[in-house]
């Protein structure tokens, strides 16, 4: 509870100051999964998902409302610093080696020890080359013992730095991976129709689609752009069940 009911400028401070973990480092890992070859402990499977399932509700709200806290911390650090990009690139980097099931739920078991967490995590932030900052928030939620705050910690982060920067998130659904050139129109669609001064895009393979692609934009992706060969097919289907209900009717 006490990390939760740290003030924002109190974990300003203690991002800007914690100092970095200071275990030896003797070789760098090549691949971040190697890092639990020598560790002891035996890592409880889906412990993630089965404390995810059993929280209460309230619990998830002092969650999500701890993960906001730390990432607007972070990204104060980062706007007064002038490291706002660099720092936005680092939890991408977070995001990319945290979505590693095995990664996540290594650092979110209770029964490996903080030292070993420090350890595995200095040689993360050595190899994703990770900015001093940043280092110090992955360090201050290992030794508070709220690593489960990774990964919220990121998506609310990209919720403050869309806004600090005028940035729109639109997610772009395809059955294959798109030319940079159509990527650009679309963002060039999304900004015209938001107004806003970038656009960022994020691509995820959808095979359901069939062929074309969706475009999610807007609060939590309310708004969708369907270009899908699903959709065509659904509407299809929708006006042959149409011609038939009105063909019953007439018969």
């Amino acid at each position: 509870m006490q990390a939760l009911n740290r003030s924002p400028m109190a974990l300003r401070l203690q991002i800007i100051s914690s100092p970095l973990s200071q275990s030896p480092k003797p070789n760098l890992i090549q691949n971040l999964r190697s890092s639990f070859t020598g560790v002891s402990i035996k890592l409880r499977p889906k412990l993630a998902g089965k404390v995810a399932r059993n929280r209460r509700v309230s619990g998830a709200v002092m969650m999500d409302s701890a993960a906001a806290s730390y990432a607007t911390a972070l990204a104060d650090v980062a706007k007064h610093s002038g490291t706002l990009e660099t720092t936005s690139s680092d939890l991408e980097k977070i995001e990319s080696i945290f979505k590693d099931d095995q990664i996540f739920e290594f650092f979110t078991n209770p029964v490996v020890s903080i030292e070993n967490k420090r350890e595995v995590l200095d040689q993360i932030t050595e190899s994703a080359k990770l900015q001093r900052s940043t280092a110090n928030l992955l360090n201050i939620l290992v030794d508070a013992k709220r690593s489960e705050l990774i990964r919220d910690i990121v998506k609310e982060f990209e919720v403050v730095y869309n806004k600090l920067t005028d940035t729109e998130l639109a997610i772009v659904g395809s059955v294959v991976k798109l030319e940079g050139q159509q990527l650009a129109q679309i963002a060039s669609q999304v900004q015209r129709l938001t107004g806003a001064k970038n656009v960022r895009i994020k691509t995820v393979i959808e095979p359901e689609l069939l062929a074309g692609f969706t475009i999610r934009y807007g609060s939590s992706g309310s708004k969708l752009i369907d270009m899908s060969v699903k959709k065509q097919l659904q509407e299809i289907a929708g006006q042959l069940d149409l011609e038939e209900m009105v063909g019953s009717f007439a018969a």
